[in-house]
């Protein structure tokens, strides 16, 4: 795969020139405790922090920059809790860059304020999935709007996507933009790039897996893709409740996917087949019920119904001994990737297991990647630095995509 770099692009001499940017602003938001109102404010600016090294490059290089960016997903109209408002605050915050955000996403207004931009300034436009046509299954559609993007840029524009965490998407801001113009990527998608080629290429061995989150069923393909190619998985999270039914054990009233269970059953045989060692929680942290507060004990994973609250219990994060069989697994490898917390992070009774799993991560001698979305966010919240682990990434999806051997259309795009 061949993606033109910034450093050509900068190469060329920007200064004065348009540069449509997409980059990710897709950022949580809390209430702000301190607004009656009820003002949204940004509760993990880690991808904001992430995506302001290019926005600098470029401005700095004279460019006028066109932010491309989504929050979200709403349905193709504008609302006002998806827009950019939030994130477009922080990102002015961090940086000395001049930065406003366009009233619309493609308007008269929009088309006021891009010409007003000013070599080395930043405008973002309001959230892209407010237009129906970015997210149409319609290429004519999404190629309408891709011109309309265009026709705010001038002469000449270019176009960089840095936006790693959308590129498994074929959006008319992700493809059918990168297609219609010079392209390039930026140098978060380079980096994202470079580390994920480390773990599907030749990894260093021993090489482990730590699979969480809730839904087993959005797990599955990569799981199928690494029996063989890991040395072990390491089964946490919600998900973790389907693969103990598949082995015949009761889950009381635990996150259970049943129509996985025959597909996790037989991925258990292939992976002990092929020599990649599928490692289960041996105890849980049970709840009597899914609150912050909840009654709680912790039980042997084949043991969940014997608990306290009997069928009713339910599994809410992997317990001290799996923890600690975990982290044995972490110090032993040289490669680790992780993706999807080991229980509910959001309340601390539940949080033990994925402070543990991180902890150990930050511990390890190993090339360490935190694969985005809940994983970073849980990593962060629990007081974890972005600089303890060898990458976080900024696309959970985009990230098991690749891991699964897709193709992602928003580097297709980038090929030239």
């Amino acid at each position: 795969m061949s993606l033109h770099t910034l450093e050509e692009l900068l190469d060329e001499g920007i200064r004065g020139r348009y540069v449509l940017l997409r980059s990710d602003l897709n950022v949580p938001l809390t209430e702000a405790e301190d607004s009656a109102e009820g003002t949204r404010k940004v509760s993990d600016d880690g991808r904001i922090r992430a995506s302001l090294p290019v926005i600098e490059k470029l401005a700095k290089a004279g460019a006028r920059v066109l932010v491309l960016a989504h929050l979200g997903r709403p349905k193709g109209e504008a609302e006002a809790k998806y827009s950019l408002r939030p994130a477009v605050d922080r990102l002015a915050e961090l940086t000395e860059v001049p930065v406003a955000l366009a009233p619309q996403t493609v308007s008269e207004a929009a088309q006021q304020a891009a010409q007003g931009l000013q070599d080395g300034s930043v405008l973002v436009l309001e959230n892209v999935r407010f237009d129906p046509r970015e997210t149409s299954k319609d290429v004519d559609e999404r190629q309408a709007l891709a011109r309309d993007f265009i026709a705010l840029a001038g002469e000449n524009p270019a176009y960089v996507d840095d936006a790693f965490g959308a590129v498994h998407r074929r959006h008319a801001s992700v493809a059918e933009l990168a297609e219609a113009l010079p392209s390039y990527q930026g140098d978060l998608v380079r980096t994202e790039l470079e580390v994920l080629r480390k773990l599907t290429e030749n990894p260093e061995r021993p090489y482990a897996v730590i699979l969480g989150g809730s839904k087993v069923s959005d797990k599955l393909a990569v799981i199928e893709n690494l029996i063989g190619k890991a040395d072990s998985i390491l089964v946490g999270g919600g998900m973790l409740f389907t693969f103990l039914a598949a082995q015949g054990h009761a889950v009381g009233a635990s996150l259970l996917e049943k129509d996985q269970i025959d597909t996790v059953a037989e991925y258990l045989r292939r992976a002990e087949a092929a020599g990649t060692k599928v490692i289960l929680p041996s105890d849980v942290v049970v709840a009597e019920s899914f609150s912050a507060d909840a009654a709680h004990e912790t039980v042997p994973a084949d043991g969940i119904e014997s608990s306290s609250f009997a069928s009713s219990g339910i599994g809410l994060d992997i317990g001290p001994r799996t923890a600690q069989e975990f982290a044995e697994q972490i110090e032993q490898a040289r490669t680790v990737f992780w993706n999807g917390p080991m229980g509910v992070f959001e309340f601390p009774a539940f949080a033990a297991g994925t402070r543990a799993v991180a902890q150990a991560l930050v511990d390890s001698p190993a090339f360490s990647v935190v694969g985005g979305g809940d994983s970073a966010a849980a990593v962060r919240s629990l007081g974890f630095s972005d600089s303890d682990f060898g990458h976080i990434s900024t696309g959970g999806g985009a990230s098991l995509e690749y891991l699964e051997g897709k193709q992602l259309p928003g580097l297709t795009a980038l090929e030239r």
